[in-house]
């Protein structure tokens, strides 16, 4: 590095700010593009995945919307928050601690109080892949087993180099509601953030 090079120009870290569009947002995270299309629409920005305003400009959606500036730097934060959210272990697949609390919840309300979780993906939506979440009484032949919170994983052998390293959350409010998937393999997704592809 020369003496007038700026450390930090030289490998600036990913950072989400109000000039980017939508699509060029959840184009450039497509691993966290699920949990930013969640925080987009609890801003007010509930047109994502229309495809008639992710060509717009963060700020101008926030302004098209009605919304204040204060309100502009708040999703700016909360979105840069986001990618700062720890990744998952490359090796295996992690449930977060609400994701596991919740999955207990619906077990204990299904009688399935034993029960694992099948995680998976399957060729849908405008992009390509969708996750697919369900019970798995056990693991069965042509299965790897994960276990994390206490609660046993079972994935496909042939998904693992799809779905390694993936983090399973769960995210509660009104809109948007339910289990949010991270996956560092996926490299884009769709406007509403919920297909992506690999």
């Amino acid at each position: 590095m020369t003496q007038n090079q700026n450390p930090e120009k030289v490998n600036p870290m990913p950072k989400i700010h109000r000039h980017m569009t939508i699509d060029e947002i959840l184009g450039s995270f497509p691993s966290k593009a699920q949990k930013i299309a969640h925080e987009l629409t609890r801003a007010g920005l509930h047109c994502v995945g229309c495809q008639a305003s992710t060509w717009e400009t963060l700020e101008a959606g926030m302004m098209g919307h009605g919304m204040s500036e204060a309100s502009i730097e708040e999703l700016v934060r909360r979105l840069n928050k986001v990618l700062e959210e720890e990744e998952g272990d490359a090796k295996t697949i992690t449930l977060t601690e609400r994701a596991a609390e919740k999955y207990r919840e619906i077990l204990e309300s299904e009688g399935k109080a034993n029960y694992g979780l099948r995680f998976g993906d399957k060729p849908a939506g405008c992009s390509g892949f969708e996750y697919t979440l369900d019970y798995s009484e056990k693991a069965e032949a042509d299965d790897l087993v994960f276990v994390s919170q206490g609660i046993e994983i079972h994935i496909r052998k042939g998904a693992a180099g799809r779905l390694l390293g993936s983090v399973i959350d769960y995210i509660d409010a009104l809109q948007g509601s339910g289990f949010k998937i991270s996956n560092p393999h996926a490299k884009s997704s769709c406007g509403c953030g919920t297909s992506h592809g690999y």
